[in-house]
């Protein structure tokens, strides 16, 4: 199969593999549609079982971040990077300044950031090579964990109003599924309006700690869908909505930060069958990038998250057209992001 026939392709415009054996470096970079501005998207370091797998995490990856953008009306294209190996034990300087001269070989068209397995201290070497980074702490943002957070913390706001007819979380029972930047950040919101916190995590310092400050209760990854609570939201990596998943969920609501929560594109439908109201990932996870478009000199920490709030408003937006179309709210999300991205092209032409 070549990147061209690959399922997730979806007109790419640049993906590009590079190795540097010197510095152990084995990466892709995916640049999905420019449309809108430069390609902004994070580096995810990762142990990949092949190439293949390593791939279609960059494609996919890369397209949701093209509709992030556009459905968060922000000035860039999609893009993403992944870096075969382990974030534990593989980096290096090396590998970093060499991820930055490939970053640079690209001149600008796409621009990187921290992701899963990689961090704003790795970005701050990066940029010794290259310019274009993004989410650093000197002349940016620096990490876009809390505004990520923030931004699905208003999210399941939107959603229990849609679903539950509340508007508070006081009460409100929420599994949590990985306990990263994003994840823990997200329990301490939801933890101070009251929530009711379930939580998993193969790191058993972080369960420790949500236990003794937040007083989350702990559940066995293996079984964290098969609690009855009103919202699940998964917080690590994607593809945990699949055939054998759905079936187990008992929460009236998916809403969480990972990408690419589905498996595939027909869950969603399969989830609107179950009765389950799902937050599309690219919609309620959008705070860091939105964060980052605030990005320069003048910062203000406040304007960028008063603009990450309106992810609650665009959420309910996007769960009136799916009760109205009698579609899945992935669909519904999927058009509005396809109809601006268009508007974008035909304002080019």
């Amino acid at each position: 199969m070549t990147v061209i026939d690959h399922p997730a392709f979806d007109a790419h415009e640049h993906v590009v593999f590079h190795n540097d054996a010197a510095n152990g470096l084995k990466a892709i970079i995916a640049i999905h549609n420019t449309a809108r501005g430069p390609a902004v998207g994070g580096c995810r370091m990762w142990p990949y079982a092949d190439e293949l797998e390593g791939l279609t995490d960059a494609l996919r990856l890369s397209r949701g971040m093209s509709y992030k953008s556009a459905l968060a009306n922000l000035p860039f294209g999609g893009g993403k990077s992944v870096i075969f190996g382990d974030p534990k034990t593989d980096k290096s300087e090396g590998l970093w300044r060499a991820m930055g001269r490939f970053v640079e070989s690209l001149g600008g068209r796409y621009v990187i950031a921290e992701d899963v397995g990689t961090s704003p201290a790795d970005m701050e070497i990066v940029r010794r090579e290259t310019a274009h980074v993004s989410g650093i702490a000197e002349g940016g943002s620096g990490d876009p964990s809390p505004a990520t957070a923030w931004g699905v913390y208003v999210g399941i706001k939107a959603a229990g109003r849609s679903r539950l007819g509340r508007e508070d979380l006081k009460g409100l029972k929420v599994a949590v599924q990985g306990l990263g930047h994003v994840g823990y950040e997200l329990c301490q919101l939801l933890a101070r309006d009251g929530a009711i916190l379930c939580v998993a995590d193969i790191n058993r310092a972080q369960i420790d700690r949500a236990i003794g400050e937040l007083g989350a209760t702990a559940v066995d990854p293996d079984k964290v869908y098969d609690l009855d609570t009103d919202v699940f939201a998964p917080c690590a990596l994607g593809a945990v909505i699949n055939d054998a998943t759905i079936p187990r969920l008992k929460a009236a609501i998916v809403a969480g930060s990972a990408n690419n929560q589905l498996a595939e594109a027909r869950h969603a439908d399969a989830l609107r069958v179950a009765n389950i109201l799902y937050a599309p990932d690219y919609a309620i996870n959008a705070g860091g990038i939105i964060n980052i478009a605030h990005e320069g000199p003048a910062y203000d920490k406040e304007r960028a998250f008063a603009q990450v709030s309106k992810i609650h408003d665009t959420l309910l937006e996007i769960f009136a057209l799916s009760e109205a179309e009698d579609v899945s709210t992935a669909t519904a999300a999927n058009r509005i992001a396809l109809q601006r991205l268009q508007a974008t092209v035909g304002q080019a032409a």
